[in-house]
């Protein structure tokens, strides 16, 4: 089994950690675990693999997450996946969309546990390899967190799985949209805390809210074993991303916003060539330089140019261009 270091990853967000997100993300560290977006099982045994499942070997460590609750179709994209490479496979238990409720899987298992026991048992059965983890909310509607969540932590380890990233909010499936449900429940972070108290043979990541390294290091003096970051990772990847390797793993700080920037080029150029398109991938690179003078310059120029037909890397030193003539 693979064993990989989970102690600050990147979340898996919709519609953001694609293959471009994540080998950008990687310029900033060689050791935060990337996440790829949520592709349900159907998807990855039904449909374009190579699409849905391509990745750059730089991106390692690198997990898929997967959504689905029935057993045979996620033993069979475990297999799939193991085929690629993957470090760790994920299955979501925390999605609280409509479609994916109509689907029976994400934020709605949290109801079912037993059946999610079986899915992590057929997961952990069909892998070669990666470790099989479970990402979850602290309950979903009217259900109470302190009683649900012990019941649902204690039922599913007990099918094998050893690693459980929790979003420290309740996912109302009623009432709430999805970008609602990131914001509106409110966050108890002790009770995540109380988890790995509870369960101290389990690897418990706590997920939610977590916007700077001060609130990561408060984290893990409370216990937890690792931090999961979502959405100041994808808006501020300097201020996040850049320092974790020297602060977290032990190792040199990997770069600055603008070697990561240039360390861009190669790859883009390689895509291009492929037929991607720059937009594509500089959607991902737009917060680069987030709070610093030129910021807004930088996001014009790309945001502007990247989609015009022939857009490639020079647009990009372009845009650099300008961070450094503000700088100077």
């Amino acid at each position: 089994m693979t064993s990989i270091n989970r102690r600050i990853s990147v979340a898996p967000m919709m519609d953001w950690t694609d293959r471009h997100c994540r080998y950008f993300h990687r310029r900033f560290s060689k050791h935060a675990v990337l996440y790829t977006e949520m592709v349900t099982a159907a998807a990855v045994v039904h449909g374009n693999r190579d699409h849905l499942l391509g990745y750059h070997e730089d991106e390692h460590p690198v997990a898929l997450q997967l959504g689905g609750s029935d057993p045979a179709l996620l033993t069979e994209a475990t297999r799939i996946a193991c085929d690629y490479g993957y470090d760790e496979v994920n299955l979501n238990i925390g999605c609280p969309s409509d479609r994916v409720q109509s689907g029976s899987f994400g934020a709605v298992l949290m109801e079912n546990p037993a059946l999610v026991a079986n899915c992590a048992a057929a997961m952990i059965k069909a892998s070669t390899g990666p470790e099989i983890t479970i990402k979850c909310r602290i309950g979903v509607d009217d259900q109470a967190p302190e009683e649900i969540l012990p019941e649902f932590l204690s039922r599913v380890s007990a099918a094998g799985i050893r690693s459980f990233s929790v979003h420290a909010r309740k996912a109302w499936l009623q009432g709430l949209s999805p970008k609602e449900n990131r914001d509106v429940p409110p966050l108890d972070y002790e009770l995540v805390h109380a988890m790995k108290r509870l369960f101290p043979g389990l690897e418990i990541c706590i997920n939610g809210g977590i916007s700077s390294l001060e609130q990561v290091q408060t984290h893990l003096d409370a216990g937890v074993d690792g931090v999961m970051i979502g959405r100041t990772a994808y808006h501020e990847p300097a201020k996040i991303l850049a320092s974790v390797d020297q602060q977290f793993f032990g190792g040199p700080s990997t770069t600055t916003a603008e070697q990561a920037v240039l360390d861009m080029l190669p790859y883009i150029e390689s895509e291009l060539g492929k037929g991607a398109r720059l937009n594509q991938i500089t959607r991902h690179m737009l917060g680069a330089f987030a709070g610093r003078p030129g910021a807004r310059r930088w996001r014009r120029v790309i945001s502007e140019g990247a989609h015009l037909e022939g857009a490639g890397p020079e647009l990009v030193l372009s845009a650099l261009g300008e961070i450094r003539r503000l700088a100077a």
